[in-house]
């Protein structure tokens, strides 16, 4: 007779270093192996991130560990339990938070409280914990649908702490959440594991997969590499070298040519305002970069190494299991004059507001905003959630009426709705473009009929997503039945056909994968540098470092705009990284002497931005050493453009963090 999880007492379980043990654990579907004997030791305490391409295997081995799904062979075990019969000291959060819209916050937290048997006598005390934790007690009234992202992803964990449990299983939880919010949820899981817990983390987003002790890149239904962020990356066994120059389009050229004819160099990207190469050596590297820009005339101003990122790591051992598509060319015919020919400093202006406001009865959704957006441009809309970015594309594309102010867009300033603009803007909304009653094909030669696509073209044009999205052969399949990624790809396909002067995209890549995401920018810079306006939203960071100009909001205000280098050299002050052996008791601290937003967790070390470091550094060593809290090293670093964005929210009013 098997024993019930909920029968035995806490106290009697397996509370050793491994928390959570699988091993040699498969997982087949008919013929297909989605897990392919897996081994996967996560200790207690552990902030643990699982990363992979979608169909990688990572949902599946969540199913198995959360108890909802069987292995085909192997073990799974929590606690010293088969994760089944550990399910009542465990909580897993799906990739769809689980919650019910139509239910309060705290009627969500009664109804997971009373599936997991929570005692009445601790229920009230734990809510009032964990509401206060998330800053979720004064929202306790309001309906789950109406929470913004962030906060419905807070509940969600609520939901899953309620219960106590000593491991933590979060599936991607922080897709289509804004950067503040993301920040403050790692945080509170770091507070999480410090407390003992267990949490094991899947992610798309490798500048969070940074923040976890150890992480395990799975690829094909097997752990391809595991290690700490720090150890991954220096077995890459390559360099980073970043290039600063005006002539980005003819130094990207020069130098991808040698890629394949030396070892020296690996890989060449451009990323916004800059080139991206991996090398074997640092100093060769450089020397061999300066040598191959200056025979091609390419005038640059710098050549930096820096630390490779995950994102490094992860694309280098796709790239070497030829799991990396190569750039199909969009079969392209037409040729905007008005783009400059590849010289941004010719193009002329696509997307142009002045004083732009919407106001919605009392509430000011964008207030006195004024862009100009080139021809050739790749043009960053960032904020928070709420903070008017939505909206704003909506009135600039006509889809929404302005309250006041001037838009000029495709250098039209009366009808912004006419059939004949309309055919030189594509547009990808944040719910995508697709119709889910339809197949893929069916969509495409809808799109291709609504833009006017000449019928010879349409067969190539769709080939061409198809080919894109790896879906060639499939175009039959209903359009609800694909994978979120996929069908992204297929919906910035459909945008893209006609091969729009102006193109809208919103938050195109929330929730795909790091391949797709990159294949993404791929196709975006692409369309700019044949002269496309873009216009991008984005809540990941390190996307937003690909973009030429970007501007920040908040509240319906631009509070900056420039280039990622521009606004990360404008920012007051210093960011320090300290290594301190008492992480969150320092981290508690100090959120104490400065303002929360100014103190954040990055895996077993802590960043902090000072203002006047000279006065408030030596403060800050006095504040932990008055509660007998050591600080072992500290760095001044760089700002990252997450830090960047923060700061300037936080400075303007933002959200808090």
């Amino acid at each position: 007779m098997k024993v019930s999880a909920e029968l035995i007492p806490a106290s009697s379980l397996n509370l050793n270093d491994v928390t959570i043990d699988v091993q040699r654990l498969y997982k087949y579907y008919g013929k297909t192996i989605a897990i392919r004997g897996i081994d996967l030791q996560i200790r207690r305490g552990e902030l643990f991130g699982l990363i992979g391409p979608d169909g990688a295997g990572k949902t599946t081995t969540f199913n198995i560990l959360g108890g909802v799904m069987e292995a085909s062979a192997g073990n799974a075990k929590i606690l010293g339990l088969p994760a089944r019969d550990a399910r009542n000291y465990a909580g897993y959060l799906t990739q769809q938070f689980s919650l019910y819209p139509d239910l309060s916050v705290d009627q969500n937290i009664y109804y997971s409280a009373g599936l997991r048997l929570v005692p009445e006598d601790q229920l009230n005390v734990r809510r009032s914990k964990y509401l206060k934790l998330m800053q979720l007690d004064s929202f306790r009234d309001r309906l789950a649908g109406r929470l913004s992202g962030g906060m419905r992803q807070k509940l969600a964990l609520c939901c899953a702490l309620i219960a106590e449990p000593q491991v933590l299983l979060l599936d991607e939880p922080t897709t289509g959440v804004d950067t503040i919010a993301r920040r403050e949820f790692w945080d509170i899981l770091a507070g999480l594991t410090a407390q003992g817990i267990t949490v094991l983390v899947a992610t798309p987003d490798l500048d969070e997969a940074e923040r976890c002790d150890r992480v395990a890149l799975i690829y094909n239904g097997q752990i391809q590499q595991m290690g700490s962020p720090k150890e991954l990356k220096a077995n890459l066994g390559l360099n980073r070298l970043i290039i600063r120059t005006k002539e980005l389009i003819k130094a990207e050229q020069a130098l991808i040519r040698e890629t394949d004819l030396t070892g020296q160099m690996t890989e060449v990207s451009t990323l916004g305002d800059r080139i991206e190469v991996l090398v074997r050596d640092i100093k060769l590297g450089i020397a061999f970069v300066r040598d191959r820009l200056t025979q091609n005339n390419v005038q640059f101003d710098q050549i930096q190494p820096e630390e490779p990122t995950l994102e490094n790591v992860f694309i280098t051992l796709l790239q070497q299991k030829g799991s990396v598509q190569k750039s199909i060319p969009f079969p392209r015919v037409k040729n905007f004059a008005s783009c400059g020919n590849g010289d941004p400093s010719n193009a002329k202006i696509a997307i142009s507001a002045r004083n732009l406001y919407r106001v919605f009865g009392s509430f000011h959704a964008v207030t006195d905003l004024n862009l100009d957006i080139h021809y050739g441009d790749v043009y960053g809309l960032l904020g928070a959630n709420g903070a008017g970015k939505t909206t704003t594309i909506k009135m600039l594309c006509g889809l929404l009426p302005i309250s006041s102010g001037e838009i000029s867009l495709g250098g039209e300033t009366g009808n912004l709705r006419s059939a004949k603009l309309r055919q030189r803007i594509g547009y990808m909304s944040q719910k995508f473009t697709l119709y889910d009653d339809l197949t893929i094909l069916e969509n495409l030669q809808f799109y291709s009929g609504v833009y006017g696509i000449p019928p010879r073209q349409q067969q190539g044009k769709i080939s061409w997503v198809l080919s894109i999205s790896g879906l060639e052969g499939q175009d039959h399949l209903l359009t609800r039945q694909l994978p979120g990624g996929w069908k992204q790809r297929v919906a910035f396909g459909a945008s893209v056909m006609h091969e729009p002067e102006i193109l809208f995209l919103d938050e195109p890549t929330s929730g795909a994968d790091v391949l797709a995401r990159q294949q993404f920018w791929q196709l975006i810079n692409d369309f700019a540098r044949h002269g496309t306006a873009i216009l991008v939203t984005t809540h990941y960071m390190n996307e937003a470092e690909q973009c030429s100009r970007m501007c920040f909001m908040v509240a319906g205000r631009k509070v900056a705009e420039g280039s990622a280098r521009e606004i990360k050299a404008a920012q007051p002050g210093q960011l320090f990284e300290l290594k301190i052996p008492q992480l969150q008791a320092s981290y508690d601290r100090l959120r104490q002497f400065l303002e929360p937003w100014r103190v954040s967790i990055f895996g077993d070390r802590l960043h902090v931005v000072l203002d006047h470091a000279k006065e408030e550094l030596p403060q800050v060593r006095s504040y932990l050493q008055s509660a007998n809290l050591s600080v072992s090293d500290i760095q001044p670093i760089s700002f990252s453009l997450e830090d960047a964005f923060i700061g300037e929210v936080q400075r303007a009013g933002g959200a808090p963090l």
